[in-house]
């Protein structure tokens, strides 16, 4: 069966996936088939077992269009709000928002260079996120901020 993530806890290592029928499916992480942890969004596809989803897989050539539009949306909120740090609050770092946006603002109390650094700073950031490689950028953007701590398994890809 095929569905999106709709939500997934780190924490809580669970999460739901929706499908076209309206059905929501809970799954545990233990039960997500591929190296990167599922992000909202994601086309999946499963075995569905009563109210609950096994088996996990990103569903084949999903994501590829939604990832490279998401880089796009980033490195422009970047370039043109990043003093605010919208790209961060777009791309799910909130605490990383949060800090662009205090340097954003007490950084104007002393001759604005705190403003001005953090701009350059983003202004940066929206440059690398519109000129990385597909695969550079997706891995960048979605799994940075979780890298070394997931508690999901990670299962290679099979060998012949």
């Amino acid at each position: 069966m095929k569905g999106r993530v709709l939500s997934y806890s780190i924490q809580e290592n669970s999460g739901v996936i929706t499908c076209d029928d309206d059905n929501r499916y809970t799954f545990v992480g233990a039960e997500w088939n591929e190296t990167e942890p599922p992000r909202r969004g994601d086309y999946v596809d499963f075995e569905p077992q009563d109210d609950k989803a096994v088996q996990i897989y990103r569903a084949l050539g999903a994501g590829a269009s939604d990832a490279k539009k998401e880089k796009i949306v980033a490195g422009l909120f970047a370039i043109l709000l990043g003093g605010f740090g919208i790209h961060k609050f777009y791309l799910g770092y909130k605490t990383a928002g949060i800090i662009h946006l205090l340097i954003f603002f007490i950084g104007m109390l002393p001759l604005f260079i705190g403003t001005i650094a953090i701009s350059l700073i983003a202004l940066i950031e929206g440059v690398i996120y519109l000129t990385k490689s597909e695969k550079n950028s997706s891995a960048h953007t979605s799994s940075t901020k979780r890298s070394g701590s997931s508690p999901i398994r990670a299962h290679p890809a099979p060998t012949e």
